[in-house]
């Protein structure tokens, strides 16, 4: 191997690897000298590649952790692992899984070359997700995601299709600022022009998104917020309040391990018994859920429509399993 930056990349991949490569055996696999390999890894040093040297009759090489991080070679089969795990975090809305992972898919699927590309949507493709339960988690297209992060890297104006709350269709010309994840969904952020507004933006309503060409220079947030703060701001003004008081048959510390942090802690009645008042901002479907969940007998008190909602419920699941209304 005479090409210099290709014998390079072979010879970092290698060391890449979680382990010591005598010097003879990296010789013998990139068909070089012993003093070739030398010069090999000073250069790869010169580079940032912290690579450690170890003493001995034929001497060995490895890469160990450095102040920063250098750029990554994946062959393909590491490529496509990455990512599909990326889009399937990505793509089902994990909680812990923010942007920073989505910017890592645009820049991965960026240059991965079409075989690779094919393959990692093959693998999506037949893989079916268990979604957690969540009454009104939604999934989004993670190529979608990494076209809006590279959007936003690249400071490009996006056009896309968005369907409202409602079901009313529109068509869309924004500048992208953020992609923020709830856990449950992702919202993009960004300036409206044609209504000369910041907007929130679901992202699972979002179709037919593209990049324009158009550059823009970023603008501020109004009110010096984050765009976390913007998202939750307008969750708040679109989902009422709700006083929630119920009550469960099970121990406090029972009950406060299977609700979310989010939902309080509830407050000890008797030693097998325990009651929560908060104020919860979630939809009806998601909270309903989340009581059943908790996997003992409970009673809402309030709200009414919370009532009325799980008595639709359990009428509706009971048909499903076919017992009687009056049984």
């Amino acid at each position: 191997m005479t090409d210099t930056p290709a014998r390079l990349l072979n010879l970092l991949s290698l060391l890449q690897t979680p382990r010591e490569w005598p010097g003879g055996e990296l010789a013998e696999r990139l068909g070089v000298s012993r003093r070739t390999i030398r010069r090999d890894i000073d250069r790869l040093r010169e580079l940032g590649y912290p690579v450690q040297a170890s003493m001995g009759a034929d001497g060995g090489y490895r890469l160990v952790a450095g102040k920063a991080m250098p750029p990554l070679v994946l062959d393909d089969e590491e490529a496509v692992a990455i990512a599909v795990g990326l889009r399937a975090g990505a793509g089902h809305a994990v909680e812990g899984i923010e942007e920073a992972s989505v910017r890592a898919l645009a820049k991965l699927e960026q240059v991965l070359p079409a075989r690779l590309r094919h393959r990692v949507a093959t693998l999506q493709a037949a893989t079916i997700p268990l979604v957690a339960a969540g009454g009104d988690a939604a999934t989004v297209d993670p190529h979608l995601l990494s076209v809006m992060a590279a959007a936003i890297t690249g400071h490009e104006r996006l056009r896309f299709d968005y369907r409202s709350g409602d079901g009313t269709p529109s068509r869309r010309q924004a500048e992208p600022h953020r992609l923020v994840s709830t856990g449950r969904r992702w919202y993009l952020v960004a300036y409206d022009l044609d209504r000369a507004d910041w907007r929130t933006f679901r992202v699972d309503r979002v179709t037919e998104a593209c990049p324009t060409g158009a550059r823009f220079t970023p603008r501020e947030l109004p009110g010096g917020r984050g765009a976390a703060e913007f998202v939750s701001r307008s969750l708040a003004r679109l989902q009422p309040d709700l006083e929630l008081d119920v009550s469960f048959a099970a121990p406090a510390e029972f009950v406060a391990a299977r609700l979310p942090a989010t939902l309080g802690v509830p407050e000890p009645t008797g030693r097998l018994s325990c009651r929560l008042r908060t104020t919860a901002t979630d939809s009806l479907e998601w909270l309903a859920v989340r009581l059943a969940l908790v996997d003992c007998a409970f009673t809402v008190h309030t709200p009414a429509v919370l009532v009325d909602h799980l008595a639709d419920l359990g009428t509706r699941l009971r048909e499903a399993a076919g017992v009687p209304a009056d049984g």
